[in-house]
């Protein structure tokens, strides 16, 4: 019997060392909350920067939620396959119902809406995300 239980506490002792990647992740890992950031919403409106700043700096390895809202004053797309192929998207969720993509080029709004984004920045570099065109509405996206 003490046997059973020298070994059931070594096992649950060993269970608890393996739930903290020494980065303080947990089980989940990169996904878990300790790693999740929000990012400020952004407004998708005819002739309106997406943000208030041009740039946003992101970090490889972190899990970010972004939710992109339109107003619905004209059909617009938001296009940046070069940064939309440097992040792993977990989920987008429109409307209640979740999408789990392998890829995405771009987005597009016909009406008003929003969607939520969950990824994970993966690839380092600069990369441009907004309106086709139109400068004043695209970011800058580094991820560092």
């Amino acid at each position: 019997m003490r046997k059973t239980l020298i070994v059931l506490a070594m096992f649950l002792l060993s269970f608890t060392t393996q739930a903290d990647d020494g980065n303080g992740f947990g089980l989940a890992g990169v996904l878990s909350n300790k790693n999740s950031e929000t990012l400020p919403e952004a407004t998708l409106s005819s002739g309106m920067p997406l943000l208030d700043v041009k740039s946003l700096t992101l970090q490889s390895g972190k899990y970010y939620e972004w939710e992109i809202t339109a107003d619905g004053s004209q059909e617009l797309a938001l296009a940046g396959a070069g940064f939309l192929r440097a992040i792993w998207i977990d989920e987008i969720v429109i409307e209640g119902i979740e999408i789990r993509p392998l890829g995405i080029d771009s987005l597009e709004f016909d009406e008003a809406g929003t969607v939520e984004i969950s990824f994970l920045a993966i690839k380092p570099g600069t990369y441009y995300f907004g309106v086709p065109g139109r400068e004043s509405q695209t970011l800058e996206i580094v991820i560092k």
